[in-house]
């Protein structure tokens, strides 16, 4: 958007806002002659076309741009990329980096809602006795191990580095919001998951409960004691 653009946005709201004003003086006012509110408006906008005109070009764009949408916690998660940029750019600490960067590597190829369940995976593992009780842990649990890590990234002998900047930035998105969000209605408590194409035989120790995308997802069976 050019300046004359923008300024003529700015400018709009600012004869909105005089115009408010206007319409109280004549009604506060009625007595007072009908020209002299209209000398006071035109100086009153020719002030604010003044301000307009002085104003740095980024000022201007940051009061004419839409403000980012705020997801309040706990709000209807939507598995859409756009309603993820709709948002304000996400921020956190080492807990967030650490799960923005396993969803990159782990699910960047993924569906929204595919790398929403991964990540419920791994927040269901924070949250079970049998794992680390942080993210960082969890994504890193057996890194060095041969065959123990439990994320493959961390273990298929690759240098990783981030070099897709938008699959990137969705995933910092989806950690945000993930983190944030008071449920997790995707995977029903699992803590496993594998590829679709890829034959295990630990699974079928395990219920499945799910098939998002190219993952199926698995939790612990209940064993009922017998009496």
């Amino acid at each position: 958007m050019g300046f004359g653009a923008l300024r003529t946005a700015v400018m709009s709201i600012c004869i909105g806002l005089a115009l408010q004003v206007f319409a109280l003086q004549l009604g506060m006012a009625s007595e007072r002659s009908a020209a002299f509110p209209s000398v006071e408006l035109e100086d009153a906008l020719r002030h604010e076309n003044a301000m307009v005109s002085a104003m740095p070009l980024s000022r201007v764009a940051v009061l004419t741009s839409p403000r980012p949408e705020e997801r309040p916690k706990g709000s209807k998660v939507r598995y859409s990329g756009r309603w993820l940029r709709s948002l304000a750019k996400p921020t956190g600490g080492k807990q967030w980096a650490c799960l923005a960067e396993a969803i990159y590597f782990e699910a960047r190829g993924e569906t929204v809602e595919g790398q929403f369940a991964v990540v419920e995976v791994i927040l269901n593992r924070v949250d079970s006795p049998k794992f680390p009780n942080s993210i960082c842990k969890v994504v890193r649990q057996g890194t060095g191990r041969k065959h123990a890590c439990q994320f493959s990234y961390n273990c298929d002998g690759k240098l990783e580095y981030i070099a897709n900047g938008s699959a990137y930035d969705q995933a910092k998105r989806v950690a945000r919001v993930s983190m944030d969000s008071k449920t997790r209605p995707l995977t029903k408590g699992a803590t496993f998951y594998h590829a679709t194409f890829v034959s295990t035989s630990w699974a079928r120790s395990f219920q499945h409960v799910a098939t998002i995308g190219v993952h199926k997802f698995y939790k612990p069976v209940r064993r009922v004691a017998e009496k």
